[in-house]
């Protein structure tokens, strides 16, 4: 799925989370000629009551306020306010949420949104240049829609701390993320202790991997999120494949090469064919160097197919 009105979610020329991570990821996906070679979706505006799924209304109701005027920040500093950020951040839910429905409904098996994957916005508050949490709305909603095992996959270089507290006691969420540890890089959470609680206990892996870990390091651990996953038999798998990973990136220390999102990418639509739908959601995340992010996310389109 591609969009111009997902270059809307940005912070200003300049910022890491630029509006110029869209066309990046477009002038690629032109060059490899994938425009051929796949059903562009059509997006919408997720609604006030698709937001509140996820996030409570008083957040809500904020983040639509501090929309008018811009200006400031939504959190402790991170993520600035931009006059229209309620309307680019909605637009982004609505993206992820219009691909899950085509999912779901059986027009496609498998969907890529680029600007997507904001995993840091916690139900209450925004965080890491995250307005909304358009993974934890679609998981939401896929729970209300009656699926009993939803597994969230995160290659990012950050921990998805917005997703994994959200659901942290919740054992219909099966929770697999892979990230620089948190002693070196925000949020500084995603210990190899932390493995869900209650009910969800054992639900939920965290593998924190040191700086400068490469392909080497991302082919050691990953077949145990494979096994991982397999062990629960999700109903639909959402993978976020932030590019921030990559070596090069210009505020991590991995070392990744676009081969391992593409590894990942592949491996979780033979573990959705085995499990007997298909059905694989992935959504950008993170990513600072934009030739990364272009090579990055080209590649796991491919693999999706």
């Amino acid at each position: 799925m591609v969009s111009e009105s997902l270059a809307r979610y940005g912070f200003g020329d300049g910022h890491p989370f630029g509006p110029d991570r869209h066309g990046a990821f477009l002038r690629e996906f032109a060059a490899r000629g994938l425009e051929r070679r796949v059903q562009v979706l059509k997006t919408r505006s997720a609604s006030a009551d698709e937001l509140r799924a996820f996030h409570s209304a008083r957040y809500v109701d904020f983040v639509r306020e501090r929309s008018v005027n811009g200006g400031g920040f939504l959190d402790d500093g991170d993520t600035p306010a931009f006059r229209g950020c309620y309307e680019a951040a909605a637009g982004v839910v609505g993206a992820t949420l219009s691909a899950m429905e085509a999912i779901m409904r059986g027009d496609c098996r498998r969907a890529f949104v680029p600007i997507a994957g904001l995993h840091h916005a916690a139900r209450d508050r925004a965080a890491g240049f995250c307005v909304f949490n358009d993974c934890g709305v679609a998981i939401e909603l896929l729970k209300r829609a009656g699926l009993k095992r939803v597994a969230y996959v995160d290659i990012d270089a950050h921990h998805g701390d917005g997703v994994f507290y959200a659901f942290e006691e919740d054992a219909a969420v099966v929770f697999a993320d892979l990230h620089e540890d948190g002693r070196y890089l925000y949020p500084g959470t995603g210990a190899v202790e932390e493995i869900g609680r209650g009910a969800a206990s054992g639900t939920k892996l965290n593998r924190p991997l040191p700086p400068g870990a490469d392909d080497a390091v991302f082919a050691e651990v990953w077949p145990e999120v494979v096994a991982h996953l397999e062990k629960f038999a999700p109903e639909f798998i959402i993978l976020q494949c932030g590019a921030d990973s990559l070596e090069g990136d210009p505020i991590t220390h991995l070392r990744f090469t676009a081969e391992s999102h593409g590894r990942a990418a592949r491996e979780l639509t033979e573990l959705a064919e085995r499990c007997g739908h298909g059905r694989v959601l992935a959504l950008g995340g993170g990513g600072y160097n934009r030739a990364n992010l272009a090579q990055a996310w080209n590649t796991v389109v491919e693999n999706l197919m």
